[in-house]
């Protein structure tokens, strides 16, 4: 009953395309899943999305895209986990006081064979570790928001854990 007072994020993902909703406010940030990293003695992120290039431009960088890999989704787990933090951080309100969202994480890029528990588990843990209080992966068509307020599994093909 708790977590109907949480704010609700949708986060579909590609290589091409990082997708973050706020389902409950509908504010939308949709951007190039890329990072400007420093490159200096103690790296640290400069800028995401479209700016990333900007940045990388402007001072030593090298920008990386941690949705991009020939065989899997993940390709870098800690950039991963920080693009989403950011993100999740542009979408939510910011409060004095911000409760940890409920997020749905959607990996849309097609696996040969499907994802493996590995890939599975490392959705869950980098929306986590951004900080989701609870996380849910659905493989499948893209959600609606109703079919994502009412948090069930939706009619037809998909698969949600």
């Amino acid at each position: 009953m708790l977590s109907a007072l949480l704010p609700l994020v949708y986060i579909q993902i590609t290589p091409e395309l990082l997708t973050v909703k706020n389902v409950k406010t509908g504010t939308t940030v949709a951007e190039i899943p890329e990072l400007a990293i420093s490159t200096s003695a103690k790296p640290r992120i400069l800028a995401v999305g479209a700016q990333a290039r900007l940045a990388a431009a402007s001072e030593p960088a090298t920008v990386v895209n941690p949705f991009a890999h020939p065989r899997t989704l993940v390709s870098d787990f800690t950039g991963a986990e920080q693009l989403l933090k950011y993100r999740l951080r542009r979408v939510l309100k910011p409060f004095i006081w911000r409760p940890s969202p409920c997020v749905v994480m959607h990996p849309m890029a097609k696996a040969e064979g499907g994802y493996t528990q590995v890939e599975r588990r490392a959705f869950r843990e980098m929306a986590l570790g951004a900080g989701a209080s609870q996380v849910f992966l659905w493989i499948g068509r893209p959600l609606t928001d109703a079919e994502l307020l009412l948090r069930r599994a939706p009619e037809g093909p998909g698969e949600w854990e």
